[in-house]
C-alpha cells in the first residue's frame, strides 16, 4: 500500500495551519470519490484497531511522503517522546471491497510477522470516519540505491550483503506463509543515516498468505521484478527468489536483466529469460556471483533455488570474503540514474497540478473515472488504449506505449490518478508559451534570473530527497543542463517536461521523439484532441 517510512522532509506540521484550508493537490487527494457510506453507516475497515482517535496517543509532525492511498506523517508518542512513521490512508481512497480488502491484509500480514531486525515494525492502528493511521516503525536512512550511490566504492562484497539481507527477509516471509509479490530496491530502506544502520523491508500491501501447493493467478508487482510464471498466472512463493534474483542483477551491473522499449517487451524478455553477461562490468564479476544470479533466474521455478538454498550458495556463504574490488564508475552512475531519474519532474508536475482549476481537475478526473473500467483506482495499458477509442482517437500502438511508459513513473504497469494527473498535463500543456510551464519553471527559477541554478535546484528539491545530498542534485542538473553551462534554461527545463521518462539514457531516444512528436490536449469534458503530424 505504498511507502510507509521515508526519509523526513521538511514540510511544515498540519498542527501549524489549523484554521487555514489547504489547497487541494490532485496527486494526493481524489476528487468526486465515491464514500463508501451505505445508509448514513461509515466504512469499517479494521477488524480490532488500537483505538479511534490516534492524536490522543500520538502527536502527527510534518509529512514524511505520499503515496496512492495516502499521507505518511513523523508522528510522537505523547508519553515516550519516541518517533515512528504514520501512514494515513483515506477512506475516500478505497474504491472497492479489493482496496478494503488490501488494506486489512497489509495490516493483518505486518501483525504475523515476528520481529525481525529487517522488517519494518507496526506499532499500533487507528480507525475513525476519515482514514485508517498505521503507526509503525520509522525509516530515515533512505532508499538502497540512494545510499550505494553516495558511496565513492562499490563492490561486488557490498552487493553480496545487502543480496543477503533481501533473501532472509524472503526467507522468513516464506516460513510464515507470506509471500511477498512486489520485492523491488524501493521497498528497502535503511533504519537511520549511520553506515552500521539496518536495510529493512517496508512495504506488504500486495502480499498474501500462502499454504504449501497453493497456486495464484493475479498478476501484481512491478514489471520490472515480475517472474515469468505470473505473466503466465500459475505461481507460488518461489516468485520472491526470481525478484531478489533481479534485484541482484541491478547491483552487480545497474541495469535491469530484462527490458524493452514496451511493457509487451518486457514481458516478452522475461518468458525468454536470456541473461547478458557480457556487457561491462561482467567480466570483472566472480564466477560464483553468476551462478547464483543464474539459479535466482531461472525461468523454471520448480528448478529455480529456494530462499534457503540461496543463502546457502558459496557467494553468500563467503559474502565476507566476495571480491572487494570496485565494479567501476559504470555500474555506480547506472544505479545513480536508476535513484534520481525524474525526480525534478515530479516536482515540477506537482507545481503544476497546483495550478489547475477546478473545471480542469474535474475534466482530468471525469477522463479517469471513464477510463478506470474495472473500478481499481488505476488504469493499466488495455483500459488506457479502450479508453482513447471510446474517446475517438485511433491513436498508433506504439504512441500508446509511449504515453503510458510517460505516465507510469513507478513502473508498476499502471496509472493510477496521480500519474494520470500528471500524464493528463503532459498532454494538455506542453505548448512552448503555456503559462503552467512557465508557472513551474518559475517555482525554481527562485531570483527570477530566467535560470534554475544549482542552489536553487537543492532548495526545490529539499522535499524529494535526502537532505545536503550533493550528488544527486548535481545529477540531475547533468542530465537537464544539455549545453553545460552549469544552469538550466527555460528552454532545457521545456524539453525536459516533454521528454520521455525512461530512465535508460541509451534506448529513450526513440520514446522521446515519439513523444514529443505528440500533441495532445485533454478538453474539459475528459474528451482528448489529437494533433499528431507524424506520419513515421
Amino acid at each position: 500500500m505504498g511507502n510507509c517510512c521515508v526519509t523526513p522532509a521538511g514540510v511544515s506540521s498540519p498542527h501549524e495551519k489549523k484554521g487555514k484550508k489547504k489547497k487541494q493537490n490532485p496527486f494526493a487527494l481524489d476528487y468526486g470519490a465515491n464514500h463508501h457510506v451505505n445508509g448514513g453507516n461509515k466504512l469499517s475497515v479494521l477488524a480490532d484497531p488500537t483505538g479511534r482517535e490516534i492524536e490522543l496517543s500520538y502527536e502527527l509532525g510534518r509529512e514524511l511522503g505520499r503515496g496512492e492511498f495516502g499521507i505518511t506523517y513523523l508522528c510522537t508518542d505523547r508519553s515516550t517522546g519516541d518517533t515512528f512513521a504514520c501512514k494515513s490512508i483515506s477512506k475516500k481512497k478505497l474504491r472497492t471491497p479489493v482496496d478494503i480488502e488490501d488494506v486489512r491484509r497489509e495490516v493483518e500480514i505486518m501483525r504475523h510477522m515476528p520481529r525481525h531486525p529487517n522488517i519494518v515494525t507496526l506499532k499500533d492502528t487507528y480507525e475513525d470516519d476519515n482514514a485508517v493511521h498505521l503507526v509503525m516503525e520509522l525509516c530515515e536512512g533512505g532508499e538502497l540505491f540512494d545510499r550505494i550511490v553516495a558511496r565513492g566504492h562499490y563492490t561486488e562484497r557490498a552487493a553480496a550483503a545487502v543480496t543477503k539481507t533481501i533473501v532472509e527477509v524472503v526467507q522468513v516471509c516464506h516460513k510464515h506463509g507470506v509471500m511477498h509479490r512486489d520485492l523491488k530496491p524501493e521497498n528497502f530502506l535503511f533504519g537511520n543515516k549511520k553506515e552500521t544502520a539496518p536495510l529493512k523491508a517496508i512495504d506488504f500491501g500486495l502480499s498474501v498468505f500462502f499454504k504449501p501447493g497453493e497456486r495464484f493467478t493475479e498478476i501484481v508487482g512491478s514489471p520490472y521484478y515480475m517472474a515469468p510464471e505470473v505473466l503466465k498466472r500459475n505461481y507460488g512463493p518461489e516468485v520472491d527468489v526470481w525478484s531478489a534474483g533481479v534485484i541482484l542483477y541491478i547491483l552487480l551491473c545497474g541495469v535491469p536483466p530484462f527490458w524493452a522499449e514496451t511493457e509487451q517487451g518486457v514481458a516478452q524478455a522475461i518468458i525468454r529469460s536470456v541473461l547478458d553477461f557480457k556487457r561491462d562490468p561482467w567480466p570483472k564479476v566472480s564466477d560464483n556471483a553468476k551462478d547464483l544470479v543464474k539459479k535466482m533466474l531461472d525461468p523454471d521455478p520448480r528448478r529455480r533455488l529456494t530462499a534457503q538454498e540461496v543463502l546457502d550458495h558459496p557467494w553468500l556463504q563467503n559474502a565476507k570474503k566476495a571480491p572487494n574490488v570496485s565494479l567501476g564508475e559504470t555500474v555506480r552512475a547506472r544505479l545513480k540514474q536508476f535513484s534520481v531519474m525524474n525526480k525534478l519532474k515530479k516536482r515540477a508536475l506537482r507545481v503544476i497540478a497546483e495550478h489547475l482549476s477546478v473545471e480542469e481537475v474535474a475534466g482530468i478526473k471525469e477522463g479517469f473515472n471513464l477510463m478506470d473500467t474495472s473500478s481499481r483506482g488505476r488504469i493499466n495499458m488495455d483500459e488506457l488504449r479502450a479508453g482513447l477509442h471510446k474517446l475517438g482517437h485511433q491513436i498508433p500502438e506504439a504512441d500508446v506505449h509511449i504515453l503510458m511508459e510517460a505516465g507510469d513513473v513507478d513502473k508498476d504497469g499502471y496509472l493510477d490518478y496521480g500519474e494520470f494527473v500528471a500524464i493528463s498535463v503532459h498532454l494538455r500543456k506542453m505548448g512552448s508559451d503555456d503559462e503552467h510551464l512557465h508557472k513551474a519553471f518559475e517555482f525554481f527559477d527562485k531570483n527570477q534570473s530566467g535560470y534554475i541554478e544549482i542552489d536553487e535546484l537543492s532548495h526545490c528539491l529539499a522535499d524529494d530527497i535526502e537532505e545536503n545530498n550533493e550528488e544527486v542534485v548535481e545529477a540531475i542538473m547533468h542530465d537537464v543542463d544539455t549545453d553545460k553551462d552549469g544552469r538550466i534554461s527555460y528552454d532545457e527545463f521545456a524539453a525536459m517536461m516533454k521528454s520521455g521518462t525512461d530512465w535508460r539514457k541509451a534506448s529513450r531516444q526513440y520514446s522521446r521523439e515519439r513523444f514529443n512528436s505528440l500533441s495532445l490536449k485533454l478538453m474539459k469534458d475528459g474528451s482528448l484532441e489529437l494533433n499528431n503530424n507524424e506520419t513515421r
